[in-house]
């Protein structure tokens, strides 16, 4: 176990110090002076094409598509993520966030767009990420197959183990027999799941679209009031992420451990964005057009790190960082101290929630991609047990190595899905392009690949003949 702990840790920094830092980075800013600033200069398009229905009775709309991406974007890396990120790395780790954030937009509307112009029909409903565009479009289905197994693998084996397990260990304030408290945490979540993933995508849309608002909105509300009540303090929290953050001789004296890296990680983590795992949500879309969608699933990133991550750094570093608190306990002592011991029943609801929400958006995204790999009911039955199986025995496991394993198998994802839309952006620029051309002619745009010279997106044949008719 020790040299997989050093393994799994070697790998991890190298990824992160020497590839994906350059990756992320360039691909978010190289996106973005393409797409004109796309994350910014057509925000007010994207929130209007939130109120749009499915075109189907039974589709699903932009709405439900955004909420399955933010329920697996939105997780316990939202809390604990960002505490153990303050803690290991210092405060300017959240500017670092901020940065991933903001010129990843442009790499999550390039990633969605794609997913949407190569998707398929799963039934009345559709299905689609990366792998789907890799085989479609590059025409490497082993290249499709190894990003599947990399998503299933990091999804189910490593994030849903890994929610399951922040869920009991929140419960341990509670309890003094943390051994049966974790066996019965593991019943219920598996439970849940099991209710909720054997009812297919349009139930998981209809949940994830009333748990992932409701808690959102009041965990921001509970940060708001904090930082509200603390409002003298805030000017120096301000002061002291931009110091931290542009501290070089930090930074540049231990890359492995800086803010930099730490911030990158766990921003990366938290939003996904450039990552390859919300294409999966956003393919299942019903829309007239792939970029309502690829609009859309910028708003995500904006709503997990500029606003959920940013609250709980307030919070947080309205406390202080304290030597020996990390993890769970550091944002319950830091709530605890503001609002009593009910902050910490809040907190712990807000887990509880946050975990859920995660593990129907990762089976989600799983499911599609052991459909591109093998479409067979016994299998997909299968897996669906397997998945509840790992939560169950998540929430009692000791999870010492799976950030590493996670973060490890998140990196080798995003370095595929970074390289393989780089080489495909073009094809989501020309689709940018119809769609603002559509736009300025008064049109509500409708994808048409074949007079754009696009191939090989199948499912949009016959769509202005289809939308006529309704």
């Amino acid at each position: 176990m020790n040299f997989i702990q050093e393994l799994l840790g070697n790998l991890n920094t190298f990824l992160y110090s020497n590839i994906l830092i350059i990756l992320l980075v360039a691909a978010g800013l190289y996106f973005s002076i393409r797409t004109g600033f796309v994350q910014f200069r057509m925000l007010g398009e994207a929130l209007r094409l939130l109120g749009e229905k499915a075109h189907h009775h039974d589709g699903v709309s932009s709405f439900q598509a955004l909420m399955i991406s933010t329920a697996s974007r939105v997780g316990t890396g939202n809390i604990a993520g960002v505490a153990t990120a303050l803690a290991a790395g210092g405060a300017g780790s959240i500017f670092w966030m901020w940065v991933i954030a903001l010129i990843g937009g442009a790499s999550a509307f390039v990633e969605s767009t794609l997913a949407q112009i190569y998707k398929e029909r799963d039934g009345d409903q559709f299905r689609g990420g990366p792998a789907y565009y890799i085989e479609k479009a590059l025409h490497k289905r082993w290249l499709g197959i190894l990003f599947a197994v990399l998503l299933i693998a990091c999804f189910i084996f490593g994030f849903n183990g890994l929610q399951a397990y922040n869920v009991s260990s929140a419960l341990e304030y509670y309890v003094t027999d943390t051994q049966t408290a974790s066996m019965l945490v593991g019943l219920v979540l598996a439970g849940a799941t099991a209710a909720v993933i054997f009812g297919g995508v349009h139930r998981i849309g209809i949940i994830s679209s009333t748990i992932v608002p409701i808690m959102a909105v009041l965990y921001i509300l509970l940060g708001l009031y904090i930082t509200i009540a603390n409002i003298s303090g805030l000017p120096a929290i301000f002061a002291q992420i931009f110091q931290e953050a542009f501290d070089l001789q930090a930074i540049f004296g231990g890359f492995a451990g800086s803010c930099v890296m730490y911030g990158i990680k766990r921003g990366l983590f938290s939003n996904e964005a450039g990552m390859g795992s919300a294409p999966n949500a956003g393919a299942t879309a019903d829309v007239s057009h792939p970029v309502k969608q690829g609009l859309v699933q910028t708003i995500s990133v904006f709503i997990d790190t500029i606003l959920i991550c940013s609250t709980t750094a307030f919070m947080l570093l309205n406390f202080g960082i304290r030597d020996g608190l990390t993890g769970m306990p550091y944002v319950q002592t830091a709530v605890s101290a503001e609002v009593g011991t009910w902050g910490i029943h809040f907190i712990t609801i807000s887990i509880i929630l946050f975990a859920f929400s995660s593990l129907i958006g990762n089976y989600c995204y799983a499911e599609s991609n052991l459909k591109f790999i093998i479409n067979d009911k016994k299998a997909l039955l299968v897996f669906r047990l397997l998945t509840v199986a790992v939560i169950f025995f998540g929430a009692q496991a000791d999870f010492s190595t799976i950030w590493d394993l996670a973060d490890v198998l998140m990196g080798f994802m995003a370095i595929e899905n970074i390289l393989v839309i780089l080489l495909l952006g073009n094809v989501a620029f020309l689709a940018l392009k119809d769609y603002t051309k559509q736009k300025k002619q008064g049109k509500d745009p409708l994808f048409e690949p074949q007079k754009l010279g696009i191939r090989h997106a199948e499912c949009w044949e016959g769509i202005d003949e289809e939308y006529k008719e309704s």
